[in-house]
């Protein structure tokens, strides 16, 4: 059974959870630490303040119960998070976290959603909250993001954007890095922001790379584009089970209309398309992987109909779901 809770219900338990037992965990005077509620599970969260507006926070959690807290609308820091183990799920407002995803918002107000760990999982992760002011200055003197992106990421009294990116080879190095941090006293705290400093420039390389944000399409504004980019991240989070077209654009903030364009202008194809897309792709993936039969594969990415399915893919590769599993290339190969 999945506990639901509320923010009155989380704090009540956090308030109620006992001190930290944590024999192996040495702190120092500006590291703070708090169990998990028992009635959750069992670990403990850590809290920092590395420098004035930069904050560190690293969590080691196992839950005995399921549970979903629901979050209202509110005011939302800059925030980068990864996830080491374990996979968070936000309902249908993000793609999960977790695995080779993780997490990048700007600055303004975050919409309502729910967050939800699973029984018997271990979930650590590393999450940074930065004031809008702090990382205006870092993105000037470090990170070299022009007024356009800056104008993206720091909102105020506007929906935040948020980012996905992919966790690469040295983005995990470095969170590890920060996990296993040594040093005792200042080194430590020097050592730590330094680390926090060059995860938080790992995580913004895809999205200052990306030309689209900086130039985007005659009538198409940067933050759109975001908007945009994260309903692909929705739908490729969510094959089996996607949102309609009318409920993803509310999710990103867009119209319907807009939506069906900036997949076009992006993407060159339709939401439908992409979807469809993702699908095959990950069927293949799939079945060249052989650990499932072509009408699981099918089930997986969301198609019920294994005759549309066999169609559809035959139309994509060059050849039939059976054959590709058992290992033929393309329609050319015997």
């Amino acid at each position: 059974m999945t506990l639901t809770l509320n923010e009155s219900d989380w704090d009540e338990l956090h308030q109620q959870a006992p001190k930290p037992r944590c024999p192996d965990l040495v702190l120092d005077d500006f590291e703070e630490v708090e169990s998990v509620p028992e009635r959750l599970g069992r670990g403990y969260y850590g809290h920092t303040e590395l420098c004035p507006g930069v904050w560190l926070s690293l969590s080691d959690c196992q839950m005995h119960q399921s549970w979903v807290i629901k979050v209202p609308a509110h005011d939302h820091l800059v925030q980068c998070t990864v996830v080491l183990t374990g996979i968070v799920h936000c309902e249908d407002l993000y793609p999960a976290f977790g695995g080779q995803r993780s997490y990048f918002s700007g600055s303004g107000i975050s919409p309502p959603y729910a967050e939800q760990i699973e029984q018997l999982q271990r979930v650590t992760q590393i999450h940074i909250h930065l004031l809008p002011s702090v990382f205006e200055t870092l993105c000037a003197e470090m990170f070299g993001a022009d007024e356009t992106l800056l104008k993206l990421l720091i909102k105020h009294n506007d929906w935040k954007v948020s980012f996905f990116p992919a966790v690469t080879t040295e983005m995990r190095r470095v969170a590890q890095e920060i996990w296993l941090a040594p040093f005792r006293g200042t080194a430590r705290r020097i050592y730590l922001q330094e680390k926090v400093f060059e995860l938080l420039a790992l995580q913004l390389q895809p999205i200052l790379a990306d030309q689209m944000l900086h130039q985007p399409p005659p009538g198409r504004k940067p933050e759109t584009i975001a908007r945009i980019y994260h309903a692909r991240e929705v739908l490729s989070s969510r094959l089996e089970n996607p949102p309609g077209l009318f409920d993803l654009a509310q999710q990103v903030g867009v119209s319907d209309r807009t939506l069906q364009r900036g997949f076009r202008d992006v993407f060159g194809t339709t939401v439908v398309g992409y979807l469809i897309q993702q699908r095959l792709e990950s069927a293949e993936q799939l079945l060249r992987q052989g650990n499932c039969t072509v009408a699981e594969a099918a089930v997986q990415v969301g198609y019920g109909n294994m005759g549309h399915f066999a169609v559809a893919f035959k139309r994509r590769f060059g050849i039939t779901p059976s054959q590709c599993l058992a290992g033929r290339l393309s329609a050319q190969k015997t």
